[in-house]
């Protein structure tokens, strides 16, 4: 099988995404929830890059805090595909990390996403994009959308995936020094499942919001202040179960100035709003 020529210098990028809004319809028998909810991506997030091997071993070359390479999602995806394919082949993986982790933006499921594609390309084995996309949902059920590449109204646990046109705002981001736990927001008994089913209409009418807010505050006051003050600058809501809380301008000086205004205990970034996604855009060129 022949190998693609790529080098460790390529950059493949791993964008965060925002969930515009979150409603929980229901508690599936398996545990799950079905849920609604509309993706977009930024133009921000980590940075990939990989060499493939030929001896089928899958290598991640730097240390990534809290994260054990075993558990890391990008070396599961690496071991997934591999052993899908039956290609025989590995690969050295080294990851810039920008986004939080537990931050509510998707970096681990963007890092899984991107080693897919990547991979795909780079040991040309050959998967659709469809066909990565049901890959990935072993993975995670956020991981779809990251390979798919497009603004997405999304239901069932997030993998049914309904693209959209979008207004690209740009966003202040704003990251409390604490890591959320996706599974103990959705555990919440307090947590609302019986939220009506709503549609794009209702999102552009403002009669939805993030249901998982009020359980994420309550557990993690720091998220509360976050999103309190981004509330003052302009409209402001919790991206996923938290913790980043992000503030929609529309104009990006508009967003730097009041950046220059977050209190110095949390971490913040300017962003735009997109409704295609970087890797998107890299796999169109390649």
């Amino acid at each position: 099988m022949t190998l693609a020529p790529f080098t460790n210098e390529f950059p493949w990028p791993a964008p965060a995404k925002l969930n515009l809004f979150l409603h929980v319809t229901a508690r599936r028998v398996d545990g799950y929830h079905d849920l609604q909810t509309l993706f977009q991506f930024l133009d921000h997030g980590d940075s990939l890059f990989f060499v493939p091997r030929g001896d089928g071993k899958v290598v991640r070359q730097n240390a990534l805090p809290g994260i054990a390479p075993e558990d890391d999602l990008a070396v599961r995806a690496a071991k997934l595909l591999g052993k899908l394919s039956g290609a025989g082949l590995g690969a050295d993986i080294r990851i810039e990390k920008r986004l939080p982790i537990g931050g509510g933006l998707g970096g681990g499921s963007s890092n899984a996403a991107t080693t897919l594609v990547a991979l795909n390309r780079l040991w040309n084995t050959g998967f659709t994009t469809a066909e990565l996309a049901e890959i990935g949902l072993k993975l995670g059920a956020d991981v779809p959308v990251f390979v798919r590449g497009l603004a997405s109204w999304a239901e069932g646990v997030g993998e049914r995936l309904a693209p959209v046109e979008m207004p690209e705002p740009w966003y202040l981001v704003v990251v409390p020094e604490v890591s959320v736990s996706t599974r103990e927001i959705f555990e919440a008994t307090e947590l609302k499942r019986d939220c009506p089913r709503v549609t794009l209409d209702d999102y552009l009418a403002g009669r939805t919001v993030n249901v998982c807010e009020p359980v994420t505050t309550a557990r993690y006051p720091e998220v509360g202040q976050a999103l309190e003050w981004g509330r003052q600058q302009g409209p402001a809501r919790m991206s996923g179960t938290g913790a980043s809380v992000y503030v929609t301008f529309t104009e990006r000086a508009l967003a730097s100035q009041a950046q220059k205004r977050v209190p110095a205990q949390w971490k913040s970034f300017v962003a735009r709003g997109l409704n295609r996604s970087p890797l998107t855009a890299i796999m169109r060129g390649l």
